[in-house]
């Protein structure tokens, strides 16, 4: 037989000593005194030290071993909170200010509120159009246009933040110099009703108008009408030009929004648009590029569609769909984070922002009493003014955050527009 110190058995001078036998003198050592067992122990490993033929130390255990010293600190129950650096943000749920802004017009595919880059608002009642100056307060007037030409039905700024063009009710679009208050071009011929959106890519101006056209007027040159674009069936009430200056977004009354792109439409082929989407089902007025992704847009519709669509508008792809609710007035980005704000009518009249691209919604912001038609944001984008057929204009601080402080100082002097 193998000699062996194995758990089958161990030779001990012949003689077999078995594991019942081990056990049996443990049992044991429980029963005797403290004395008789450490005997027997010894006397145990004794012979089996001489049955394996090693050494006696290796099977006592004098003491016990040394508790062994910590080296890492003992892990808490539960991982402690992740802390971001970044403080955060407190949304205002309220208006900053408030003015009076009577004989707004009630018109949903009209655009009557910009804010320009010179950090004055411009904004049309009725048959005028007014100018604040949010840095220190000053309001004057514009121009107040004649009974067969108005209302105003549209105003927007040139990235100037000198130049407004004004369009109005009689399809004629004037070009003001804001410094000066003075008119400095008429533009006729390119519509046959009102003009209810424009928008500014550098010299050119592209104006939208009742009669389903979008026409590109090229202010510098005495020909200035270069591009028409003809597609949407009903009224044009919405017109937005990507930052990059190629793509134009439209959104009419017919449901429809078009994303025309300057390379493919031409003067033989004004109907070619790049995209057509039809998804929406109710009139198209917001519409909003986002400042930090590139061929991403968002577009609002009206009452019966209540939803904000985003869409990839390289590959045509619609990327995501939200009912809101409400009609969707208007929208704009957050230039500091990736945030949507919408204004709404029926039936809160609120504002919400939503987190993108989750599109979960963030906050609600309330204070007007009917639809908020018209929003339009600060230079630096941290405040953002509202309008609304509530006959009032309002401003929040819902943008701003703790490393972009607002310019503004807003109407500190006024609380009425006129």
């Amino acid at each position: 037989m193998e000699s062996s110190c194995g758990f089958s058995s161990y030779v001990l001078n012949s003689t077999i000593i078995s594991q019942e036998y081990f056990i049996m003198i443990l049992k044991s050592h429980h029963k005797k005194g403290k004395e008789n067992n450490l005997a027997e122990m010894s006397t145990y490993q004794k012979l089996l030290a001489e049955a394996c033929d090693i050494p006696t130390r290796i099977l006592a255990f004098k003491n016990k071993p040394p508790t062994p010293k910590e080296i890492w600190p003992p892990l808490p129950l539960s991982p402690p909170q992740c802390r971001s650096s970044k403080p955060k943000r407190h949304i205002p749920k309220t208006w900053e200010r408030k003015l009076d802004a009577p004989y707004m017009v009630d018109d949903f595919c009209l655009n009557l509120l910009d804010w320009g880059s010179s950090n004055v608002i411009s904004i049309a009642l009725e048959d005028s159009v007014y100018l604040w100056n949010a840095s220190n307060s000053s309001t004057s007037e514009l121009v107040t246009v004649d009974d067969e030409y108005g209302p105003v039905t549209s105003v927007s700024w040139a990235s100037d933040g000198r130049h407004i063009a004004v369009g109005l009710n009689n399809s004629i679009v004037q070009i003001w110099d804001a410094t000066t208050t003075k008119q400095l071009r008429t533009l006729r011929g390119g519509h046959r009703g009102r003009v209810g959106s424009l928008a500014w890519n550098s010299h050119i101006l592209t104006t939208g108008g009742m009669d389903g056209k979008i026409v590109d007027n090229d202010v510098r040159v005495r020909s200035y009408i270069v591009q028409t674009y003809m597609g949407h069936d009903q009224e044009v009430c919405g017109l937005k030009w990507s930052p990059s200056g190629r793509q134009l977004a439209s959104g009419g009354n017919d449901n429809v929004v078009h994303i025309w792109d300057r390379s493919v439409v031409s003067l033989n082929s004004p109907t070619r648009c790049l995209h057509r989407f039809e998804e929406h089902r109710a009139a198209v007025k917001a519409l909003a590029w986002s400042p930090f992704q590139s061929n991403l847009l968002a577009s609002g519709g009206g009452v019966g569609d209540n939803c904000i669509k985003m869409w990839n508008t390289r590959t045509g792809a619609r990327l995501n769909s939200v009912d809101t609710g409400s009609q969707v007035c208007a929208l704009l980005w957050n230039k500091n984070e990736r945030e949507l704000l919408s204004s709404h009518g029926f039936t809160e009249n609120q504002l919400t922002l939503w987190k993108y691209p989750s599109m979960v919604k963030m906050a609600e912001l309330n204070g007007h009493t009917s639809r908020v038609l018209h929003m339009t944001q600060i230079p630096d984008g941290c405040m953002v003014a509202t309008a609304a057929a509530d006959e009032t204009m309002r401003l929040w601080n819902v943008f701003e955050t703790p490393a972009a402080s607002c310019k503004a100082e807003p109407f500190a002097k006024f609380n009425r527009i006129r």
